[in-house]
C-alpha cells in the first residue's frame, strides 16, 4: 500500500437517472509527505495563549509552527447575536468540499453556514446561510465540488444541494419505503465515496432511534430494525438478523466503500454489548467485542478508534468484515498514569487502500477553567491535534498545533475537528483559553471555529 497515496472516487451521477461510476483515478493535490515533528516530548502550553485577533487573522503556533486561521468571531453570527460557531458535532462527518474551497460551520441555532477558503492564503468568507429544511448535519460530495447532502427534518426525506446554483433537489423518502411512526425524523446523511449510496437513523430523536436506513441509487431501499432485528426493503436477503442485540441508536454511519454501516448503542437498556457493524448486502450483524469504547471513525473497509485500553491513544483498525482482528496503529506507548484525555477522529481523507493517515483532536476533561491559565499537559499529544500513520509501516504521529481550548464551556466547546479530503487542513472548535469573550446573556465564554494547516 502506497502511504499517504490519495485515492480520490471521479465519480459523476445523474439526478434523475442513478449514479454513474468512473474509476477511482490518484489526486495530483494530495499531501504526500507532512513535515511537522512527530518526537515523542511532552510541549507544554505557553504561560498566555497567543493573542488572536479577529476573523481573517492567521498566527504560526508557537510550539509546532503550523498555521492557525481564525474564522468566525461575534461578528459572524448572521442572526447578529454574537453567539457561538462551531465545527460539526461529529468528526466523522465530511463538512469540506473536494478541493478544500469550501466548508460549513454550525451555528448554536441549529443551522449551518457556507464558507469559501482559499487554500494558498487560508483566507476565508461567509459565502451565503443556505435556508434548508435539513436536520442533523449535512455532508459534502467526495465526487462533486459543489454537492451537499442532507435530510429534510420530519419528512424522512434525503436531498441534495448544489452550492454553485442553489439548487435543491428530492433523491429518495424513506416513508415510501419503511413503515414509520408519525414521531419519526431522520438524522444526519452519510454518503459512500460514490455517490451512490446514502444512509441515515431513523425515530423520534438521539438514543431513541431505531431503524438504520439506506438508499441504493440502482436497488431502491434497505433498512435495518435495531430494536426487533429485522431486515427489510427493495433488495437483498430480508429475515431477521442471527445475533442476539437489540437496542436504540446513538449513532449510525456508512463506509465509504457504502457496503458497512456502523452503528452505536442508545443509553436505554438493550440487549449485547458494543456497537454493532451491518454488512448493507447481507443479513450479517457482528458486535464489537472487546476495545469498543470512546469514538471512532470508517474507511472504506476498516473501522478505526480508541480501544480504551492502557492508554488513551492505544487507536485499534480492524476490518469491517472481521471486527476481532484487531492491530494497534501506535506502538510503544508508556502506560497512562490515569484517564487524561479524550479524542476525536477524522477520516474523510481516506484513501480506498484505508491507509492515509487518521488526523485526531484531544481534550483534557479537567483542563482549568481559569481564563487564560495553560492547559494541563502530562504526556506528549495532549490538548493537541494530531494525525497518525495507519498503514502498519511505522507508528507515527505528525504533530501540528495545540488546541487552546479547555472544553469545560459545554460539548460544543470541545476541539472536535474535521480533516479536509485532501489531508491538507484541520477545522476545530476552540474557546482559546476562554480569551474569545462572554457568550450572549451568559457566563460561559463563546468558542469559534479555527483551521490548522497540516504541513
Amino acid at each position: 500500500m502506497k502511504h499517504f497515496l490519495r485515492l480520490s472516487t471521479i465519480l459523476f451521477w445523474s439526478a434523475a437517472l442513478g449514479a454513474q461510476s468512473q474509476p477511482a483515478q490518484p489526486r495530483s493535490d494530495a499531501v504526500s509527505e507532512y513535515s511537522a515533528r512527530t518526537d515523542r516530548k511532552i510541549v507544554p502550553y505557553p504561560e498566555t495563549p497567543p493573542p488572536i485577533g479577529p476573523a481573517g487573522s492567521i498566527i504560526s503556533d508557537p510550539s509546532f509552527g503550523s498555521r492557525i486561521a481564525r474564522i468566525t468571531d461575534a461578528h459572524s453570527d448572521p442572526k447578529g447575536a454574537g453567539r457561538s460557531l462551531f465545527s460539526p458535532s461529529s468528526s466523522e462527518q465530511n463538512s469540506w468540499n473536494k478541493d478544500s474551497t469550501m466548508f460549513y460551520v454550525e451555528t448554536a441555532g441549529g443551522s449551518f453556514l457556507l464558507y469559501d477558503f482559499d487554500p494558498a492564503t487560508m483566507k476565508s468568507h461567509l459565502a451565503r446561510a443556505p435556508n434548508l429544511p435539513w436536520t442533523g448535519e449535512p455532508q459534502f460530495s467526495y465526487g462533486q465540488n459543489d454537492i451537499l447532502y442532507g435530510m429534510v427534518r420530519r419528512d424522512t426525506i434525503f436531498q441534495q444541494y448544489d452550492v454553485a446554483t442553489g439548487k435543491l433537489s428530492d433523491i429518495n423518502n424513506a416513508s415510501k419505503c419503511a413503515k414509520l411512526r408519525a414521531s419519526d425524523s431522520g438524522g444526519s446523511a452519510t454518503v459512500s465515496a460514490d455517490d451512490n449510496r446514502l444512509m441515515t437513523t431513523i425515530g423520534p430523536m438521539q438514543d431513541k432511534n431505531y431503524l438504520v436506513y439506506v438508499y441504493d441509487r440502482s436497488l431502491g431501499c434497505r433498512w435495518y430494525n435495531t430494536q426487533t432485528g429485522e431486515v427489510g426493503g427493495q433488495w437483498g436477503p430480508t429475515g431477521t438478523i442471527a445475533i442476539p442485540d437489540r437496542f436504540l441508536i446513538h449513532n449510525g454511519r456508512m463506509a465509504k466503500s457504502g457496503k458497512y454501516v456502523y452503528v452505536t448503542r442508545g443509553g436505554s437498556e438493550s440487549i449485547g454489548k458494543g456497537w454493532v457493524v451491518w454488512e448493507i448486502d447481507t443479513m450479517n450483524v457482528a458486535a464489537c467485542a472487546a476495545g469498543c469504547k470512546g469514538h471512532h471513525v470508517l474507511g472504506y473497509t476498516h473501522i478505526l478508534g480508541a480501544s480504551g485500553m492502557s492508554h488513551p491513544l492505544n487507536v485499534w483498525i480492524r476490518p469491517l468484515n472481521q471486527l476481532e482482528k484487531t492491530s494497534p496503529i501506535i506502538t510503544d506507548l508508556d502506560p497512562a498514569k490515569s484517564f487524561w484525555y479524550d479524542s476525536h477522529y477524522s477520516w474523510s481523507n481516506v484513501d480506498a487502500n484505508d491507509s492515509a493517515p487518521v488526523c485526531f483532536s484531544t481534550y483534557r476533561p479537567t483542563n482549568p477553567d481559569t481564563p487564560g491559565s495553560p492547559l494541563l499537559v502530562t504526556g506528549p499529544w495532549e490538548n493537541e491535534i494530531d494525525c497518525a500513520e495507519t498503514d502498519g509501516k511505522r507508528s507515527t504521529i505528525w504533530r501540528f498545533a495545540h488546541t487552546y481550548s479547555t472544553a469545560r464551556n459545554g460539548f460544543w466547546s470541545q476541539p472536535r475537528g474535521n480533516v479536509s479530503q485532501d489531508g491538507r487542513f484541520f477545522m476545530f472548535t476552540s474557546d482559546w483559553q476562554d480569551q474569545l469573550g462572554k457568550q450572549p446573556n451568559s457566563n460561559s465564554y463563546r468558542s469559534d471555529v479555527f483551521v490548522v494547516e497540516l504541513h
